[in-house]
């Protein structure tokens, strides 16, 4: 079993002890997974280099690392609900970036690939 697997497992048996799968339609998870990558967001938000440097380590790292897991909560969620196998998506997405972002094109420039 995968790391993806048994992380979806534990989620799908939280969910189901509690019995909230029927609160669970697509938009409202979409809804929750772009809340909480709003608070991954909200925790760097008008924070200098030097505070955001911290984040590294204490307190602020834990808060950093809660709000990813929370994130990644509603991917897996998601990905059972819809029957995907991330592992296999993420890798077929690797591939289309490297076409689109090729190395001699790209290396050590920010430009988007509609700029080159």
């Amino acid at each position: 079993m995968t790391d993806f697997e048994q992380l979806t497992q534990a989620i799908q048996q939280f969910i189901n002890e509690r019995d909230w799968k029927q609160f669970h339609k697509p938009k409202d998870c979409a809804i929750s997974l772009t809340l909480e990558a709003a608070e991954v967001a909200e925790l760097f938000q008008w924070k200098t280099d030097e505070q955001m440097a911290t984040m590294k380590i204490g307190d602020k790292q834990d808060d950093l690392a809660d709000e990813l897991s929370d994130v990644l909560f509603w991917v897996l969620a998601m990905a059972y609900d819809f029957n995907i196998d991330l592992k296999s998506a993420f890798l077929r997405k690797l591939e289309k970036s490297a076409k689109k972002y090729p190395i001699e094109k790209v290396k050590g420039s920010n430009k988007k690939y509609t700029e080159y």
